[in-house]
């Protein structure tokens, strides 16, 4: 059959391309890695810091102070915060939507390239385990060359194939780890935006803080 004519023709070409594939996946992993770290470390702060004059200047009713502290934060969670104090003027509902808006649209920010890593721990184990098919064929070939006979060609194409099945275990795990500790980071770092928002709304939804309207 052709189809079968083909994959045998696959399988002469060995796993060594599947090796080589791995480890390209591997540098894919960590370069997307090293680049989401990044990206975290430049949108981090001191958010207790921020929490506190936040609330003071609020607690004041004092919403340039506010947007001062916000502005000057280069943290995630003052992004969310700034898009809040931006819609003061149009009222508490308003102010509400957009911190909402703005705490999803920072999080797809955060979560961007992730779904590879996620991709690649996911089927980094069955394209070493296509590896070890080919090596397989490839020695069940070898032997069949042979005569039957056991050869160091042989035993040649069989650690081939175990080491393929190796190479693919050894890039998923790390990159999987490396999805769920950036998705916790992730997922901590909108949930203390959403409860400085949460906090601000206390403020703003204060009918006695009329300042708040007139901002």
């Amino acid at each position: 059959m052709l189809i079968e004519s083909k994959l045998r023709a696959l399988a002469t070409f060995g796993a060594g391309w599947v090796m080589w594939l791995l480890v390209a996946l591997s540098v894919f992993v960590l370069a997307i890695a090293i680049e989401r770290a990044i990206a975290l470390l430049r949108a981090s702060g001191d958010v207790g810091e921020l929490r506190r004059n936040l609330a003071s200047a609020l607690g004041r009713g004092d919403v340039e102070a506010a947007r001062s502290h916000v502005v000057a934060s280069r943290s995630i969670e003052a992004q969310v915060l700034a898009a809040g104090l931006g819609a003061l003027p149009r009222g508490a509902a308003s102010v509400e939507e957009r911190l909402a808006s703005e705490a999803q649209l920072v999080k797809l920010s955060l979560e961007r390239r992730l779904a590879v890593l996620g991709t690649i721990g996911a089927n980094a184990p069955f394209i070493g385990l296509l590896g070890t098919v080919i090596g397989i064929v490839r020695a069940f070939h070898a032997l069949d060359a042979s005569g039957g006979q056991v050869s160091t060609a042989l035993m040649s194409e069989i650690g081939e194939a175990l080491t393929a099945t190796a190479v693919g275990l050894f890039v998923a795990l790390p990159a999987v780890v490396l999805y769920n500790f950036f998705q916790k980071q992730i997922a901590s770092r909108i949930a203390r935006a959403e409860a400085l928002g949460r906090e601000m709304m206390s403020y703003v939804k204060d009918v006695r803080r009329a300042p708040y309207e007139a901002a």
